[in-house]
């Protein structure tokens, strides 16, 4: 198994392979220092002629790499080139599975509406645009193997901007017309990645969201309960994001059921863990 931009969810796909006593390799531009799992591979996605040290006997692969800025051309480069790249390099391989972790950037506004993996994509910004050109040529490339995860907003350890955000003030909800956010948790995104790296007969593609969206106010109004903060102040709703509200039938059909229900369980335990 090759896990291809093995940053944060990759770490933790890796983690709970080991555990189970499962090889894995990670590739990245600059991998740990130190002895740790899985096995590295020093290769740069976006310069081909790097990625010359993959083994045959790879077949399965998670297509996780991190853009590293925010910057169209960038994305276009790491998504797409380099998704091209690999699997340049792995043709002739018998691969068995490539799943590609996407967002939920590629659907448009929905007018606080419900979608689901068949709603037409739209995308508002420049990500949703090279995720959804990065799908599409997996789909070319990969007909049976291939795997989309559109993850919605991640959150978890390490992924604490909001918190930040919300103590130093600077949170503005809707409340008038409310705007409505779909995430998961990081350790709920990485256990639902390695069972779509590993079941049988999966579908091409998946949402991967907790399945109960939640809005920004009402979120944002239970975390500043938990930290004794007064509510946030009225404010516009986020652009270039969409208000919809995603479901995820498709992943409680595969058996999938996530550990924290939603983000406002998922944030409290995350509250909870810290100093």
């Amino acid at each position: 198994m090759l896990l291809a931009g093995c940053g944060d969810l990759g770490l933790r796909v890796a983690a709970s392979l080991q555990a189970r006593q499962q090889p894995a390799l990670g590739l990245r531009r600059s991998p740990p220092a130190g002895p740790s799992s899985p096995a590295w591979i020093q290769a740069d996605l976006c310069r081909p002629e790097t990625l010359t040290a993959l083994p045959r006997s790879i077949d399965t692969v998670m297509y996780s790499p991190t853009p590293g800025a925010r910057d169209p051309a960038r994305y276009h480069a790491v998504f797409v080139e380099g998704l091209g790249h690999l699997l340049d390099r792995l043709q002739g391989h018998d691969l068995r599975r490539v799943v590609l972790v996407s967002s939920t950037a590629v659907y448009g506004d929905l007018d606080g509406e419900w979608g689901d993996e068949s709603t037409v994509t739209e995308p508002l910004g420049f990500n949703g645009r090279v995720l959804l050109e990065a799908e599409q040529l997996l789909q070319r490339r990969c007909p049976q193997a291939g795997v989309v995860v559109r993850l919605g907003g991640i959150y978890g350890p390490g992924r604490l901007q909001w918190l930040r955000r919300l103590q130093q003030g600077h949170v503005r909800v809707p409340r008038q017309r409310p705007h409505w956010s779909n995430r998961i948790h990081a350790d709920d995104a990485a256990a639902l990645l390695l069972q779509l790296l590993q079941v049988a007969e999966p579908a091409p593609l998946y949402l991967g969201v907790d399945g109960q969206p939640l809005r920004l106010d009402h979120f944002y109004d239970a975390m500043a309960v938990e930290l004794g903060l007064p509510p946030p102040a009225e404010g516009p709703a986020p652009t270039g994001i969409g208000n919809k509200r995603l479901a995820s039938a498709r992943l409680a059909a595969l058996g999938f059921r996530p550990r924290w229900p939603d983000a406002i369980h998922g944030c409290r335990a995350l509250l909870a863990n810290i100093d």
